[in-house]
């Protein structure tokens, strides 16, 4: 490991109970900050309503401050009751496609990532996935608080344990982050290993032969991070599975090391994907650093994938992610807005 990030690591990792409650508000008071926290849901009906109603109870109402000013969450064309549970537990719901009507929208997360900031106002933008089980409002106001309280700092990262349990059950949530399987008994998932199979074998690879002044992430393609708006809309948005990487490395190139940060916030519980749907995430994400290094183009944007038949082995082949959105200040109606 670089010494450049072993000192990152003592400065820039801390535990989300490194900084009370009482002193984010504060904090947020003195500043004058505002915060907004967007969930990116697709088909979520089982676990979005019960983020939502944490998120409302701890981090807004009953305080002096609400530490979160804006809670949204953006619909990537569910066929399920997102939408409705969603709004029924206290967020504000917005359909993707109302956002940017001009712009056709693209299936993924990235994209509803990327449209998310013309939906939201908020100084500091927090990012939380959907199929989060037996939620923490540590997920927000611990990667929310350093941007409160280091003026330095520009974009964090959660990291935590993640559990592989024995089921690999799910739904391929059609170009949105894989998370893990519904959680039945923590300790009996614990004893099942660590889930983040696209990150041990695809994404921290890449990171350490080619970025490793990001070594030091621990979970690098998580889906929970909070990033102040400013450096946001300076970045391009891959639009698929790769935005995770594509955000970090870009965020490294424009903003520093010690401008990046993570906070532990103990245990992330969700849905995991099949080996298959994992493939297709890899595929995104090496293409994603591929364009990084290179800025240049895939020889083959597809990836073949085999699934036994009655006959034998039939392949399947699917398009990687190719797409990205400009940074969002580049974009004729945001412009309009922050000019207004």
């Amino acid at each position: 490991m670089l010494e450049e990030v072993e000192r990152w690591l003592a400065d820039r990792s801390w535990s989300a109970a490194d900084r009370p409650l009482g002193q984010l508000l504060s904090a947020k008071r003195a500043a004058g900050t505002t915060v907004s926290v967007v969930l990116p849901a697709l088909n979520e009906e089982a676990t979005v309503g019960e983020i939502v109603e944490v998120i409302r109870r701890d981090l807004i109402e009953g305080l002096p401050v609400p530490l979160v000013d804006e809670l949204v969450v953006i619909d990537s064309g569910s066929t399920d009751r997102t939408a409705e549970v969603a709004a029924k537990a206290g967020a504000r719901v917005v359909h993707r496609d109302e956002v940017l009507p001009r712009i056709p929208a693209l299936p993924g997360k990235g994209e509803v990532l990327w449209r998310s900031l013309l939906a939201t106002t908020g100084d500091i933008v927090c990012f939380v996935d959907a199929d989060l089980r037996d939620f923490s409002s540590a997920f927000v106001s611990g990667i929310v608080g350093p941007l409160l309280t280091e003026p330095d700092v520009r974009f964090v990262k959660a990291m935590y344990d993640r559990p592989l349990g024995p089921e690999l059950g799910g739904q391929e949530p059609g170009g949105q982050e894989p998370g893990g399987q519904e959680p039945g008994d923590l300790a009996s998932a614990k004893a099942h290993g660590q889930g983040g199979r696209v990150t041990e074998l695809v994404a921290r690879p890449l990171l350490n032969l080619h970025w490793p002044q990001l070594a030091g992430f621990v979970q690098p393609l998580g889906g929970e991070y909070a990033v102040r708006r400013e450096l946001l809309e300076r970045l391009p948005f891959p639009v698929g599975y790769g935005v995770e990487l594509g955000l970090l490395v870009d965020a490294l190139h424009t903003a520093g090391l010690d401008a990046l940060a993570q906070v532990d916030v103990g245990v992330r519980l969700h849905r995991h994907q099949d080996g298959q749907a994992l493939g297709r995430m890899a595929a995104a994400i090496y293409r994603t650093a591929q364009v990084r290094l290179s800025r240049g183009h895939l020889v083959r944007p597809e990836l073949t994938q085999f699934e036994r038949g009655p006959q034998g082995f039939v392949p399947h082949t699917y398009a990687v992610d190719t797409e990205e959105r400009p940074p969002m200040r580049d974009i004729e109606e945001y412009a309009r807005r922050r000019v207004a």
